[in-house]
C-alpha cells in the first residue's frame, strides 16, 4: 500500500466507524496532535493508539452526532500525506451543525501512521459547543 492508500484506508475506517481498522494502521508509538485551541488539545501530544481512542475518538463521540470527514484533496510527498477538507457533524447538546475547514498532516513510516497534526477552525468548533473562543 502507498502512504496515500494507508491514509485513505484510515478515512474509510472513520466512515465505517471501524476503530479496530483505524488502530491497525497506526504505529504503536504514534504521536497525535490536535489543533491548538481545540478543546481536545488539552492532552497533546497523544502517545499511542489507546490514548487517541480514549482521548480523541471517545470524546468526539460524546460531543457530536453524525461526525464525518469530507475529503476534498489529498497530496502525498514521500512519508508525508496532507488532506484538505471539512468536518461535518451535529452538536449533541444543542443540535448546532458544524462544517469547519480542516487540514490533516500525516507521516507514514514503514507502512504505519507515525504522526498526525490537525489544523481546524477552532473558533467554529468552540462557538458550536458553546465554549469561549
Amino acid at each position: 500500500m502507498t502512504n496515500r492508500e494507508i491514509i485513505m484506508a484510515l478515512y474509510e475506517g472513520f466512515g465505517a466507524g471501524d476503530i479496530d481498522a483505524i488502530v491497525a494502521l497506526m504505529a504503536p508509538d504514534i504521536v497525535w496532535h490536535e489543533a491548538e485551541h481545540n478543546k481536545l488539545a488539552d492532552r497533546n501530544p497523544y502517545l499511542g493508539p489507546q490514548a487517541i481512542v480514549d482521548g480523541v475518538f471517545a470524546r468526539v463521540a460524546e460531543d457530536f452526532d453524525e461526525f464525518t470527514v469530507e475529503i476534498r484533496q489529498v497530496i502525498e510527498d514521500g512519508d508525508t500525506v496532507a488532506m484538505q477538507g471539512r468536518y461535518r457533524a451535529r452538536v449533541k447538546a444543542s443540535g448546532a451543525e458544524i462544517n469547519p475547514q480542516i487540514v490533516h498532516w500525516w507521516t507514514v513510516k514503514d507502512g504505519k501512521i507515525a504522526t498526525f497534526q490537525q489544523h481546524v477552525d477552532t473558533f467554529a468548533l468552540a462557538r458550536a459547543l458553546g465554549e469561549p473562543a
